[in-house]
């Protein structure tokens, strides 16, 4: 597939000088034979979010992701949004229709679910750690296939205005569950034991534990997790699986997942 035409694609963020997508979605689009399309960082601080955002299509753009700390601001700026988007309250991929519309979309919460090693069945059980946007991707995925998922959140009212949300349950600390799902920045740096209400020995109690911060190799919290005997799952392949999402969207032709994945990892 070729497109003369260039085009633009991009990830809004604040700060975003860190993210991985651009080696990653770049490395598909040369795989995929687009040596028109680019990608690229987008900074953008919160008071210029929706100026930048509008002046998008003009510049060329196709689309763009959005991350933190945008993505329920840039729920605002589009002309209609995807069920989930909607009700999850955020989206993290905007595309920019030929029309001059602006279409929203989640695509964290669809490759959440692809990047688990299997599909979680009705009925089982998923602990979530944390209550921001990246948590309510996840709680949404997890309740849309049947889940029963209980949250827990170091501001106990944000959990249970989750739990309200999307019919899951706050708990006052972790217990167990099929699945422990962190989505808070525990382990970014430091170790998550020390910030987290959750022991080493506790993960064995668990059989998939999935940690959406993301890292050079396993972090403490999934190699500790591995020792347990628990299947992990690292936020580099949450990010490789939205992202393929998101440039499908775009694209309208299959991305190459692997690749993409390499290149995230090699970023």
């Amino acid at each position: 597939m070729t497109d003369a035409a260039p085009t633009r694609l991009g990830v809004l963020g604040w700060p975003v000088g860190h993210s991985r997508s651009p080696a990653m979605h770049n490395a598909a689009l040369r795989e995929m034979g687009l040596p028109g399309w680019h990608y690229q960082l987008l900074p953008a601080a919160p008071d210029e979010l929706a100026a930048i955002t509008a002046g998008l299509p003009g510049a060329g753009f196709r689309g763009a992701n959005v991350t933190i700390p945008h993505k329920v601001a840039a729920l605002e700026l589009c002309d209609s949004v995807s069920a989930g988007a909607g009700q999850i309250g955020a989206v993290n991929t905007l595309t920019f229709e030929p029309d001059g519309s602006v279409r929203g979309d989640n695509t964290d919460a669809p490759g959440f679910l692809a990047s688990l090693p299997q599909s979680p069945a009705a009925g089982s059980t998923a602990m979530v750690l944390g209550a921001g946007g990246v948590a309510a991707a996840v709680v949404w995925a997890l309740r849309s296939v049947g889940v029963d998922v209980s949250i827990w959140n170091r501001t106990g009212a944000r959990a249970v205005e989750m739990a309200r949300l999307f019919d899951a349950t706050a708990v006052d600390e972790p217990i167990s569950a099929g699945m422990l799902v962190n989505c808070t920045s525990a382990g970014l740096s430091g170790d998550p034991f020390e910030t987290l209400p959750l022991k080493r020995a506790a993960l064995g109690e668990y059989s998939t534990v999935a940690d959406l911060v993301y890292h050079d190799g396993d972090g403490p919290l999934l190699l500790a997790a591995a020792e347990a005997g628990a299947a992990t799952v690292d936020g580099i392949e949450v990010l490789v699986q939205q992202g393929a999402l998101a440039l499908q969207q775009w694209t309208g032709a299959e991305p190459p997942v692997e690749v993409m994945r390499q290149a995230a990892l090699g970023a």
